[in-house]
């Protein structure tokens, strides 16, 4: 693959990549650069956007040449007080999570996990994390807070404050070229790029990952950072998510209640799951619909789907009946697979027992 193909399938990961200059150097100048993500366990409600839009996205990122490490963020979750803080709980989910992803077809030839426990075992990683710290005001890192799902006027715990710090660290410690990550890890991966140099590392190419919104009424503000702050609250409110478990009929009545105002494309989730999951899975959506309606209808990209859909050409009722389908057809093998894995039911029927903590 040359690098002008290489660099166009990581663009279609990235919302937002900084910069797209210095990701073409690096795939210039690197074959195998290394990328990473890191995902904290925090239950057993996998987002859809967790399981298979990652995913998609991660098998993109290796597809194009890139060496992908995932951190399984324990000690990160254990920090942030999920779990009620149980460490051991923590590694369990973290341990269903990948479960997960194998039934979602991600391309873990392609993928190495590593485990937060295992680094803070170096003394050379908290060497790293000292050096962040020192090198960081207070105000700084407080700004960092969303990287954690919190906003700065919560009152943090002390453990908290260290969290960005070991972020940032992460990525000098796993030699990062590229931080792939969502837009609300967008503060701490600048961080790094700042604060890099001065440590005598370089400044990671941050390819940030688009935020799938709630499937209610959006939050009031033009933040994307706030909105993806509203997803990774989700799991406190099961209805404005799809998850990876959830039946044919809890999607479609999830879907059913939806935010989709007719006719409206900006802040939509409706046509969001269209985008960013359906379109990736399947290559043509076909809305079923009675004839009096005009009949049914065939879309072979997103961008014709939207365009009927804000020229009021397809009703909203429709599309959503047909969007439960798809998603429920997405979903539907990775369930099967879940169900057949031994280990993952085991995992799943203990991580049900525990007590889940924003």
């Amino acid at each position: 693959m040359d690098i002008k193909s290489r660099l166009d399938l990581i663009k279609q990961v990235g919302e937002e990549i900084v910069t797209e200059e210095g990701l073409k150097t690096l795939l210039e100048t690197k074959k195998h650069p290394i990328a990473y993500d890191g995902f904290e366990p925090s239950g057993i409600n996998i987002h859809i956007a967790q399981g298979l839009l990652r995913a998609v996205n991660i098998n993109k990122m290796t597809n194009a040449g890139c060496k992908f490490k995932m951190l399984v963020a324990d000690w990160h979750a254990w920090a942030n007080n999920k779990m009620s803080g149980n460490l051991e709980h923590i590694q369990k989910v973290g341990k269903y999570l990948i479960e997960v992803w194998k039934a979602c077809d991600m391309d873990l030839k392609k993928v190495e996990f590593v485990w937060v426990s295992d680094q803070v075992t170096d003394d050379n990683y908290w060497k790293l994390v000292m050096q962040i710290a020192r090198n960081s005001t207070v105000k700084r890192i407080m700004r960092c807070s969303q990287i954690m799902g919190r906003n700065e006027s919560e009152a943090l715990q002390a453990s908290q404050i260290i969290y960005p710090c070991m972020q940032c660290a992460d990525i000098f410690y796993l030699n990062a070229d590229i931080t792939q990550l969502g837009m609300d890890q967008r503060k701490v991966n600048v961080l790094a790029r700042e604060i890099g140099p001065t440590l005598g590392f370089w400044k990671p190419v941050v390819v940030s990952h688009h935020m799938i919104m709630g499937l209610n009424l959006p939050p009031k503000t033009d933040s994307a950072v706030e909105r993806a702050i509203e997803m990774k609250m989700s799991k406190s409110n099961p209805d404005s998510a799809i998850f990876m478990t959830d039946s044919g009929e809890e999607i479609k009545r999830k879907i059913k209640k939806a935010y989709c105002p007719e006719g409206i494309v900006e802040e939509n989730p409706i046509l969001e799951y269209c985008k960013y999951i359906i379109f990736e899975k399947f290559k043509t959506i076909k809305i079923e619909r009675p004839e009096k309606f005009g009949g049914n209808v065939e879309f072979d990209s997103y961008e014709e789907l939207e365009k009927a859909f804000s020229q009021k050409k397809l009703h909203p009722m429709d599309l959503k009946q047909s969007t439960a389908d798809y998603l429920n057809e997405s979903i539907s093998p990775v369930r099967k697979k879940l169900e057949k894995s031994k280990t993952a039911q085991r995992l799943a029927e203990e991580i049900k027992t525990f007590k889940i903590t924003r």
